[in-house]
């Protein structure tokens, strides 16, 4: 078994990992197989950066030959014992199964029960179309934020030259098997800006101005809308932009901008208990039976859901699922659902910040 140790010298992470746990506490890894199954695969090589007396440090196992496997694995587990977060990318579907059940199939007493897990993977994936990415791989993160790499080999490439190293160990194949594994490592720790995304859309944003607009739109018709610009929890390493249902969002660094169209027109409030209401069709209104008996029978009716209703022209903002009440529809049957802009909303920032939240939260599914 041979084991290589660095320290990343004036290397840093522009990161704040304490959001993910304590920073002495973290362990990034990252494993190289020959192959995906672990019936007829072995792990060759283990990986680990971390962090230490203020500079960041990663240390590999390498397997010289195939029945060093059991080797490299128990080395892992006594080195990790000192750490309690371990911090990889696409983990959980690969590298700590992977482990875990060659620990069973070599007969190794070792779990990850003692460990809390966090997969880069898993927390970005979900906004790979809002960030407008072919995939989520981590080179592909790597090109999103212009990190650079000095390994040039794919991991399949590397199982090729893994064996060969095994039969004929030379300088070349054992340089570029830690490169590849160190150049990943160093990677994932240069990716994590990236959670800045996950971040915008998993802590609190706060909306730090907030002002109404109006413009003419492609038809030269004056329309209205809301801007109201964000303060971020993380700032964001590139910026990023997105549209849909026809609102905008746009970040960049530690701010963004979310522009709502405020719909002036006339909307209808449904009530919920009809039976209790009477239809004025003369009057297109729903009022109610304790006050509308007054009404000569041959113009009310009994109100019936679709019918039970008060209009209101006033300002709107549309809601994608009930966030403020009372909610307005343009008729029954729409999807579509508003609020009032109120006097009073107009002055509420916590309102503004949780329906900014909204917006964006809608925005992200439609990618």
């Amino acid at each position: 078994m041979k084991i290589s140790e660095e320290t990343l010298e004036g290397f840093s992470v522009s990161y704040p990992l304490e959001k993910l746990a304590p920073l002495e506490r973290i362990l990034f890894i990252d494993i190289e197989t020959t192959g995906f199954t672990v019936q007829s695969s072995r792990i060759y090589m283990i990986g680990c950066a971390y962090f230490q007396a203020g500079k960041w440090r990663t240390i590999q196992w390498l397997s010289e030959n195939y029945e060093q496997e059991a080797d490299i694995i128990s080395a892992f587990f006594e080195f990790a014992k000192l750490y309690q977060y371990l911090v990889h990318f696409n983990g959980n579907n690969f590298d700590l199964p992977f482990i875990s059940k060659k620990c069973a199939q070599l007969s190794l007493p070792f779990s990850f029960d003692a460990f809390d897990g966090i997969d880069l993977y898993q927390r970005i994936s979900p906004y790979k179309f809002f960030l407008k990415l072919p995939n989520c791989k981590q080179k592909t993160l790597e090109m999103f934020l212009g990190v650079g790499r000095k390994d040039v080999f794919s991991g399949g490439e590397l199982i090729g030259i893994y064996h060969d190293y095994v039969k004929s160990p030379s300088g070349f194949s054992e340089s570029a098997l830690f490169l590849h594994n160190a150049d990943d490592l160093k990677g994932m720790l240069q990716i994590l800006p990236i959670l800045a995304y996950y971040d915008l859309f998993n802590e609190p944003i706060k909306a730090r101005k907030v002002q109404a607009n109006y413009y003419r739109d492609l038809h030269s018709q004056k329309r209205k809308e809301l801007l109201i610009t964000l303060t971020l929890p993380t700032p964001l390493p590139m910026p990023v932009s997105a549209s849909a249902n026809a609102c905008y969002f746009r970040g960049e660094g530690p701010e963004a901008t979310l522009k709502v169209p405020i719909y002036e027109e006339e909307l209808k409030y449904f009530y919920s208990n009809y039976r209790d209401y009477y239809y004025l069709p003369d009057e297109d209104v729903a009022l109610h039976k304790s006050v509308a008996t007054f009404v000569d029978k041959d113009y009310r009716l009994q109100a019936t859901a679709a019918t039970c209703y008060t209009r209101k022209f006033s300002a709107y903002l549309p809601q994608w699922e009930i966030l403020f009440e009372p909610f307005f529809m343009r008729d029954y049957k729409s999807k579509e659902l508003f609020f009032e802009l109120t006097d009073e909303m107009k002055k509420n920032r916590a309102g503004f910040t949780a329906y900014a939240s909204h917006v964006l939260a809608m925005i992200a599914s439609t990618y």
